[in-house]
């Protein structure tokens, strides 16, 4: 098994704390608010994958920290929009009250949207790079983040438009959670260049690993505590269409395997040292929180 590659989240650690979201006097519990969700720890498993993807091509990780961190504050804005009454209904995130509830609920929208806007001027102003590679990877950024991908697989969730069987749900979360993964990867070759062909191997095993983090965040949803989680158990509350309600725990249980021993197996396709992605994979996979 590989470890997870941790100095690489102390570097979005480190450049996260030192991040600031300057406004006029009257826009400081704005930025506090928008620093109690960015701040609140976690893995930061989409921008390590950023980094660690950069490091597998021979790439400095600290030149990427810029687009990794624009990546985590997209994140953490569907966090905190998710979070919302409109939305999951979740009080608990992280261990801690989520943002609607700290702060209220109107801090909270203005908050995401705040993370989301951020996120894009970081990534304009401070991301180096050739500018065309440069916007194209902000283009695959906001892509996945869009009615394409992540909100567009948010919409299908809450209203339930969605059929019921297993093509279905592959569909919804390579929308709502898999897009963004595959941008973690994608964007820092896009930023150096990088071939189709080398694009398409690094897209298969992204692809893999967003159905991966699905499946093991839904068997989680009904096997480990609010406590363990540090979140709310909202999937099973509100009755939602997951891996396990589809399949069976067990069953779910062989699927992550499965998608695991994928997503190793497209590593082993790509040239270069993969240790890192091989930790991120074995730790999604055997992930308890």
């Amino acid at each position: 098994m590989g470890s997870y590659p941790d100095e690489l989240r102390e570097l979005v650690d480190e450049y996260l704390r030192e991040l600031s979201f300057p406004g006029v006097a009257a826009t400081a519990g704005l930025d506090e608010a928008m620093r109690y969700s960015l701040l609140a720890g976690g893995k930061r498993v989409r921008p390590v994958l950023c980094l660690a993807t950069a490091r597998s091509t021979g790439a400095d990780p600290r030149d990427l920290l810029p687009a990794a961190a624009a990546i985590e504050l997209i994140h953490t804005y569907s966090l905190i929009h998710d979070d919302l009454p409109a939305m999951d209904d979740d009080d608990l995130r992280r261990g801690r009250p989520t943002l609607h509830v700290a702060y209220g609920e109107d801090v909270a929208i203005l908050a995401g949207d705040g993370l989301f806007a951020e996120a894009i001027n970081l990534f304009c102003r401070e991301q180096r790079g050739e500018p065309e590679n440069v916007v194209a990877a902000l283009r695959e950024l906001a892509a996945a983040t869009g009615v394409g991908g992540m909100v567009g697989g948010q919409y299908i969730d809450v209203t339930g438009k969605l059929g019921d069987d297993a093509d279905a749900l592959r569909e919804l979360h390579s929308l709502k959670t898999g897009r963004l993964i595959a941008a973690s990867v994608l964007v820092p070759l896009l930023i150096a260049g990088a071939p189709e062909d080398e694009l398409a191997r690094y897209r298969r095993f992204a692809d893999e690993l967003g159905v991966l983090f699905q499946i093991v965040d839904d068997i989680l949803d009904v096997t480990s505590s609010e406590a363990e989680l540090g979140k709310s158990r909202s999937d099973a509350r509100h009755g939602k269409l997951t891996y396990v309600s589809v399949f069976g725990l067990e069953r779910a249980r062989e699927l992550a395997a499965e998608s695991h021993a994928n997503a190793r197996a497209a590593l082993a396709e790509i040239d270069g040292d993969t240790r890192d992605l091989e930790g991120i994979s074995d730790f999604i996979h055997t992930r308890q929180a």
